[in-house]
């Protein structure tokens, strides 16, 4: 997210949108460490009034996200990811690292602590249920490099729609400056972005196989 903006805004900005004072929040709802995330999803999935109340508070915190990733988490900026359409387990799991470190991005981390369980967990169901805005092909030849690179290797995981699972992200549509970024980082290793799986992948990705894979991913629906 553009770092001008101060963190301080941003918090100032996500707790004049969230339904109530923090002080007037239930203590289930605050953000505390012991809370498990997935826990809360898992119950708020079985409970359909609970998540609209959440998917309404996660439309709020949306708002404030929106300065970076855009309107329902369809980012303008090629470098900046798309949120709309991720799997909400693993958008979780992404906070988490954010909020420990695991992921290093100051601006991320000042929000995501900001922020209490509850809004965290709306905020992924709103953003999952967000369709993702198709951008066609641009090197069709290019494309279809990507695809025979992505059909031997990277469904394995990601599947063969690009869709992912809860454990593994949705590629299918992401921006393709920010895919780009990632598979360097992985490639390169480094605490930035570190997974051994994609780490071992990426680095037997020349420069070529990067260019096309990202084409053909960033066109997926």
């Amino acid at each position: 997210m553009a770092k001008r903006i101060s963190v301080a805004l941003a918090v100032a900005l996500l707790a004049a949108l969230t339904i109530q004072p923090v002080a007037a929040q239930p203590a289930k709802a605050r953000a505390t460490a012991s809370v498990d995330l997935n826990a809360r999803l898992n119950e708020v999935q079985a409970e359909p009034k609970l998540a609209e109340t959440l998917f309404k508070t996660g439309r709020k915190v949306a708002a404030v996200c929106a300065n970076c990733h855009g309107e329902g988490g369809n980012s303008v900026k090629p470098d900046i990811p798309n949120l709309a359409g991720q799997n909400p387990a693993y958008l979780l799991e992404q906070l988490r690292q954010f909020a420990d470190g695991r992921r290093r991005n100051e601006f991320m981390e000042g929000m995501i602590k900001a922020m209490s369980s509850d809004e965290k967990v709306g905020m992924v169901l709103f953003y999952a249920a967000q369709e993702v805005v198709h951008k066609p092909a641009a090197n069709p030849a290019l494309v279809a490099k990507g695809q025979e690179y992505f059909n031997k290797t990277c469904f394995r995981c990601h599947g063969s729609d690009g869709r992912g699972n809860a454990q593994i992200a949705r590629l299918a549509g992401q921006q393709a400056g920010y895919l780009q970024l990632t598979l360097e980082r992985y490639r390169a290793g480094g605490g930035v972005r570190a997974d051994s799986v994609m780490s071992a992948n990426a680095r037997l990705m020349s420069d070529a196989d990067i260019h096309a894979v990202v084409a053909f991913v960033s066109a997926m629906q």
